[in-house]
């Protein structure tokens, strides 16, 4: 299969702390997906969540407002400006994953695919120090807890 292409749909999460969150989808990530990822994020959550997202129509859905506005407190999202992916700390997540992940690797199948995700992805999970080296960088310095 010369040639053939495969991808895959990832939101993550990361803080400051250097926890990473992750949750690979099979559709589009949608106002419902997303959703369903900041549900998943405030099980057993003991304060506050502050989450930066980018400008994708997703995060900016009216449902998605609605649904951080109904957390009492517990959940608070941040709007990127437009065109700054340097701002997002999660950005350096996907970088991660491509440059040592998936990237230059023959990849011959969407579960193959897939399982280099989840794989890589908890390994990030277990690597705290380089999840808070993310927030290293000046420009996502402002984001460090």
């Amino acid at each position: 299969m010369t040639g053939a292409r495969f991808s895959a749909n990832l939101i993550s999460a990361v803080s400051g702390q250097g926890q990473l969150r992750f949750m690979l989808t099979k559709g589009r990530v949608t106002a419902a997906v997303f959703i369903d990822f900041l549900r998943r994020l405030l099980v057993n959550a003991s304060a506050p969540i502050f989450m930066v997202v980018d400008g994708h129509p997703t995060h900016r859905a009216k449902s998605v407002a609605r649904f951080a506005a109904e957390q009492t407190g517990m959940l608070a999202l941040f709007h990127l400006p437009p065109c700054s992916p340097e701002l997002n700390p999660d950005e350096l997540v996907s970088n991660n994953l491509k440059n040592h992940g998936t990237g230059r690797k023959l990849i011959t199948s969407l579960a193959q695919l897939r399982q280099m995700i989840v794989s890589h992805m908890r390994q990030l999970q277990k690597l705290p120090n380089l999840v808070r080296s993310f927030f290293h960088p000046p420009t996502t310095r402002y984001a460090r807890a």
